[in-house]
C-alpha cells in the first residue's frame, strides 16, 4: 500500500494587485454635469479620440449628443450647443479613426448620419449632417468604422441587415 504525500494550497489565487490603492481623480480634471442618456441599449454611451469626447444625452424631440473637447473639463454648461439632427433616440456614436474631427450617429429613426465637427469643437448647434445614411427598414442600434480601411462604415439594424 503506498501513501501518497498531500500538499496543501491555498483554495484561492492571490492577487499581484492586492497592494496598489488607487487616488481619486481631482474634480478639476473631470466633466460634471453631463446629462447621460438612458436608451442606449447595447453599446456604449460615449467614444472618444485624442481631440474630443462624444455622449449621448437625453432630451425631448428626437436624439441628440454632445461633443466636447478633452482638454476642458469641470462643470459642462446645461446650455452645451448638441448635435441634434436624428428624429429618434440616438443609440450608438462612432469616431472615424482616420479622421479625428469626423464622427458617425445612428438611431431609432433608422438612419445613420456622419457629422463633420469644426476645427475648434461645437459652439452653435449643429442639425444637418455632412451624410445621411438610409437603407434600414427598423432602429439601427451599431455602427463601427473599418479599422485599416477609410471612409468604410458598417452598420446593423433590427432588421437583421
Amino acid at each position: 500500500m503506498t501513501v501518497s504525500k498531500m500538499t496543501w494550497r491555498p483554495q484561492y489565487r492571490s492577487s499581484k494587485f492586492r497592494h496598489v490603492f488607487g487616488k481619486p481623480a481631482v474634480k478639476d480634471s473631470c466633466y460634471d454635469g453631463v446629462p447621460i442618456t438612458r436608451s442606449v441599449q447595447d453599446n456604449n454611451f460615449c467614444a472618444v479620440n485624442p481631440r474630443f469626447l462624444a455622449v449621448i444625452t437625453e432630451c425631448a424631440g428626437g436624439g441628440a449628443f454632445l461633443v466636447l473637447s478633452v482638454h476642458h473639463t469641470g462643470k459642462v454648461d446645461p446650455h452645451q450647443p448638441r448635435i441634434s439632427g436624428h428624429r429618434g433616440n440616438v443609440l450608438d456614436v462612432k469616431w472615424n479613426p482616420f479622421n479625428d474631427y469626423c464622427i458617425a450617429s445612428c438611431s431609432e429613426d433608422t438612419t445613420v448620419k456622419v457629422w463633420e465637427i469644426p476645427p475648434h469643437g461645437v459652439l452653435k448647434n449643429l442639425t444637418v449632417p455632412w451624410k445621411e445614411l438610409q437603407g434600414h427598414s427598423r432602429r439601427v442600434g451599431l455602427i463601427e468604422w473599418h479599422p485599416t480601411a477609410n471612409n468604410i462604415l458598417f452598420s446593423t439594424a433590427y432588421d437583421y441587415k
